[in-house]
């Protein structure tokens, strides 16, 4: 199991931000963290929609954090880019057994609570910390 690409390179992006401690054109972004402009932006206009990153238009336009690093975590980036995280599909709201099981099986009480694990560990490591 790992996370997915795009997660990845928003991690990396809102690194690159925290690091810099200023504002930041998507060129830069993208040179700093060895992702693609166009996938840079994709990213940066979803860590923008979540409240992540700030965007800035003109000549002096550009990302910068919204907060302060010490108040973006980890789980905040990822959240904000794949929605809430699952270990297994099947904890999902949305999902349908299609194993005839009626109610929670006896994985997905497992399953729930790994990923109540991994979404605490991943909610303490701020990007203050990460700098």
């Amino acid at each position: 199991m790992h996370i997915t690409l795009e997660s990845d390179y928003a991690v990396r992006i809102v690194g690159c931000l925290a690091a810099s401690g200023s504002r930041l054109d998507a060129k830069t972004i993208s040179e700093n963290t060895s992702v693609s402009l166009r996938f840079a932006l994709k990213i940066l206009r979803k860590l923008a929609a979540g409240g992540i990153v700030r965007s800035f238009k003109g000549k002096k336009g550009g990302y910068e954090l919204s907060r302060p690093a010490s108040e973006i975590s980890l789980m905040d980036v990822i959240e904000t880019v794949e929605g809430k995280y699952y270990l297994s599909r099947c904890l999902s709201p949305d999902y349908e057994c299609t194993r005839g099981m009626s109610g929670r099986c006896r994985y997905q009480k497992i399953f729930d609570d790994i990923s109540a694990d991994v979404e605490k560990k991943l909610a303490s490591y701020t990007f203050e910390m990460l700098k």
